[in-house]
């Protein structure tokens, strides 16, 4: 069911430029023999005989989590007719599930261009037309997670306190051992004792070190785990931060420090930086995304709790204003909550 990673091609692996004095590739960063050898991003993974009854069950949860949203919009198209009342309409559904003026406006401007080109004249074909835009404006966030590329694969993972960032350090974890990675969890959130703690149980749970330190320089921490990573040859160290408010600038700045002593501990890492971003904050985690953007460069997202009052358009606001490609999405407390962004299921679920 987990097979969301894209794994680099042992030829295209074997070219990559070398990370000075690393570790060499262990066996475990061999594709796993249920898994062919991606060789483009179209390759599907094989799945097990169960995968189809549990990817149902992720698509109704889904649907779920965003019917409010998908209420709102799919009864606008109910009898209506094309007129200046429906776009009005639309225009405040859209703004209240929270896609932004800027995506608004594009998505409004550009569905009217559209019906008109198109001579479209039925509710039903308005409705189709603004799955298929939205469809395209979210598709470039849709992005595999790359393993086997470095050894290891550093990860710092980043986020405001509540987004459900250590909860999903410890899936991730184990979705990543399914794949036969090997994993150490470094505890950078030195500020709050339960952060360690909550890691630490993840840690026990799925087998994994977990460095830490009851006081001190989180980016020591970070530090640190590289090195134990680099010298037992592990596949990925994610590294825990503590969560903090973007405007909290000297919190900010630690961030940057991590990052760089985890560059000093290792040439070109972190290579992942994510941002776990909870789902019913609305606008402010489009502020988040800028925030952490303009802050570490972040390579990708993570978006947690769909699955209550979150209303899903933010996604298409990231898409227009800061298009930092979403890895995962995720619905609820199970491992299996956590799934890889699929533009198609998510519009599909937005406008059932």
């Amino acid at each position: 069911m987990f097979s969301f990673f894209k794994r680099k091609p042992k030829e295209e692996a074997a070219t990559a430029p070398a990370q000075p004095a690393a570790a060499p590739l262990t066996a475990a960063a061999a594709p796993p023999a249920s898994l062919p050898e991606t060789a483009s991003a179209d390759s599907q993974p094989v799945l097990s005989d169960a995968a189809p009854e549990q990817k149902r069950s992720w698509l109704s949860r889904l649907k779920s989590g965003l019917a409010k949203t998908s209420s709102s919009l799919t009864t606008l198209f109910i009898g209506a007719r094309i007129d200046d009342d429906l776009y009005d309409e639309l225009e405040a559904a859209l703004l209240t599930a929270d896609a932004g003026v800027e995506a608004t406006l594009f998505l409004l401007d550009t569905l009217k261009k559209k019906v008109k080109d198109e001579k479209l004249t039925e509710a039903e074909q308005v409705k189709t037309a603004l799955k298929a835009l939205l469809l395209e404006l979210l598709t470039p966030l849709q992005k595999p997670l790359e393993l086997g590329r470095h050894q290891p694969l550093v990860m710092m993972i980043t986020g405001v306190n509540g987004a459900g960032k250590t909860t999903t350090i410890g899936k991730l974890a184990k979705h990543l051992q399914v794949h036969q990675q090997s994993v150490i969890l470094a505890a950078g959130d030195t500020f709050r004792a339960a952060a360690r703690e909550q890691l630490a149980i993840w840690g026990e749970r799925n087998d994994v070190t977990v460095i830490a330190q009851e006081s001190g320089d989180p980016a020591a921490v970070a530090f640190d785990a590289v090195a134990s990573a680099r010298a037992r040859g592990t596949d990925v160290v994610m590294v825990d931060t503590a969560g903090r408010l973007p405007t909290q600038l000297h919190l900010m700045e630690e961030l940057r420090k991590i990052k760089r002593v985890i560059a000093k501990g290792m040439d070109g890492a972190p290579q992942e930086v994510l941002l776990v971003i909870d789902g019913n904050t609305g606008q402010n985690a489009l502020a988040q995304v800028r925030a952490f953007d303009d802050a570490l460069q972040l390579t990708g997202l993570i978006i947690t709790k769909l699955d209550g009052t979150a209303k899903g358009g933010v996604l298409a606001a990231i898409a227009k204003t800061r298009p930092v490609p979403v890895y995962f999405i995720g619905v609820g407390e199970q491992i299996e909550d956590l799934q890889p962004f699929n533009a198609q299921e998510f519009v599909d679920a937005l406008l059932q």
